[in-house]
């Protein structure tokens, strides 16, 4: 039987209109609809930022642009040119078929490896390594999957796989998302969203490219050459780190995948940036930045935003706006705000942790010449306020902790508590989670609030720190209301509240 399932017509990319409702469209149209929809909505932040990746790899493909001359004229036509979609999709229609014989889209066979079931695609359900993060299926209980369900899968499976074993002589190795957080600037539809990272490679600036750079789909071998640096930024788009083959089967539910083969593929060399990433420089090494179940990504955003030095390489797109923040003819030099979206994964080797997506303003101010940098300056002291503020929370709290344990710890050569009771007693509080918990928010405000204006922002936001940490210190003694051996403690511990609350914030007044 020739199955078919057509990635340019059938629906498979859930995009959201503005009214929150979802419907799932073609690549075609999402494209040609794209200033008409509000934002991509895939099952997972990985599923979402690999559809990203693809629509980008397209619309490189067809408009470049070449210029931002021609980046502009892309940006006031409102919507992506459907006649020259149109033309480059006839010409490639063949190749987008997830099940196409001959070149299944983003797909190649090897022999070398038996079917196996699809469930070691999916990065949510539990399957070797995996432990069970949203579904409860294991690989003995086979997932069927749609076709588009399946296509979804596959284009994150060859932007977000882990390194591993994979019962062949080579390893799996990491695919390019599978460390760090991807990020992405944000407009008001997905034709925005898109234009906004639709980043003019001038001089290679995005990324060194040749020019036999294309798209996989327009390579007669995805795999040849056998290549660890991507020929240009479209080839690493589409980066084949895996050979997967899709098996579809007829049901009476119509076409689902319930099995695959899957074998190593393209090896990506471990120097080669990724110019959605954030890298930092850690004595000799360059870092990629990555989610932290316990930091929210808000907490270095002045670094983000910083111009690229010796020390640290931000996302290329904020760069990229810069250029257009500074242009005279771009629709983008006046004040404005848009989003950063922020999307991936953490994971422990080839263990995954957690799925992880946040957005923060992205005011456009701060990307303008040196005013901008003195905005970057104020959200640097804002962030430097609020470590500081947390820094004496935390002390204040390890001070009573430390006295309720042992009322005399504070006389000379008294018996101090033990280290692991300590960490049990302020992990129960967890007034670091409390205290944190409570700024995102706030600070989302201050970003916006500081191109306007920064001293008043700052002024507010040292209020707004000083009131949190008085909250945070004041939930946790509250549970030791009627304690009389922790009175001792609770007074020590706020005075020296008092005394650091003073110095982190020195213009604020001290409770």
């Amino acid at each position: 039987m020739r199955f078919t399932f057509n990635l340019l017509t059938e629906p498979w990319i859930p995009c959201i209109r503005h009214n929150g409702s979802l419907i799932e469209l073609g690549l075609r149209d999402a494209l040609v609809q794209a200033h008409e929809l509000l934002e991509l909505g895939g099952e997972s932040p990985l599923v979402t930022a690999a559809l990203y990746r693809l629509m980008l790899a397209v619309l490189h493909r067809v408009f470049g642009p070449p210029s931002i001359t021609a980046w502009v004229t892309l940006w006031k036509s409102g919507r992506w040119d459907e006649r020259a979609l149109d033309a480059y999709f006839d010409r490639w229609q063949e190749r987008f078929d997830l099940f196409h014989p001959r070149r299944p889209f983003y797909q190649a066979p090897d022999k070398r490896v038996k079917p196996k079931a699809i469930n070691s695609l999916m990065p949510d359900v539990a399957s070797g390594n995996n432990a069970t993060l949203f579904d409860h299926h294991t690989d003995e209980t086979a997932v069927c999957l749609s076709p588009a369900q399946a296509a979804r899968i596959l284009l994150a499976t060859q932007a977000f796989g882990l390194a591993g074993l994979s019962g062949l002589p080579q390893k799996f190795t990491d695919a390019p998302c599978a460390r760090g957080v991807i990020f992405l600037a944000q407009g008001e539809t997905i034709f925005q969203t898109l234009a906004l990272n639709l980043m003019c490679n001038q001089e290679n600036q995005v990324m060194p490219t040749r020019p036999s750079d294309r798209p996989a789909w327009e390579m007669d071998d995805p795999y040849i050459p056998d290549r660890q640096v991507p020929q240009g930024y479209l080839d690493y788009l589409t980066w084949h780190n895996r050979r997967v083959l899709l098996i579809p089967d007829e049901t009476p539910q119509g076409t689902l995948v319930r099995q695959m083969t899957v074998a190593p593929g393209l090896r990506l060399d471990g120097n080669v940036l990724d110019p959605m990433k954030h890298y930092y420089k850690k004595g000799n090494s360059l870092l990629v930045l990555r989610f932290n179940e316990e930091r929210a990504l808000w907490r270095d955003s002045a670094a983000l935003f910083r111009r690229p030095s010796d020390s640290f390489r931000p996302p290329m797109i904020f760069r990229w706006l810069a250029k257009l923040s500074e242009d005279k003819d771009s629709p983008l030099n006046r004040p404005q705000t848009y989003r950063c979206l922020a999307l991936g994964m953490a994971n422990n080797q080839a263990k995954i942790d957690f799925f992880r997506s946040e957005r923060m303003p992205l005011p456009l101010e701060y990307f303008q010449g040196d005013r901008g940098d003195e905005f970057i300056d104020c959200l640097d002291e804002a962030l430097r306020m609020a470590e500081e503020t947390g820094r004496q929370l935390w002390g204040a709290t390890r001070t009573l902790a430390t006295l309720i344990l042992s009322p005399g710890a504070d006389v000379p050569e008294a018996r101090q508590p033990i280290r692991e009771d300590l960490d049990r007693l302020t992990s129960e509080w967890a007034v670091e989670r409390r205290y944190w918990s409570r700024l995102e928010v706030p600070f989302h405000q201050t970003m916006v609030a500081i191109p306007n204006e920064p001293a008043a922002a700052l002024e507010t936001w040292r209020n707004i720190l000083l009131k949190t940490a008085w909250t945070a210190f004041d939930e946790v003694t509250a549970h030791q209301e009627g304690n009389t051996r922790a009175l001792k403690a609770i007074v020590r511990a706020r005075n020296q509240l008092a005394a650091g609350l003073a110095l982190a914030l020195p213009r604020a007044d001290v409770a």
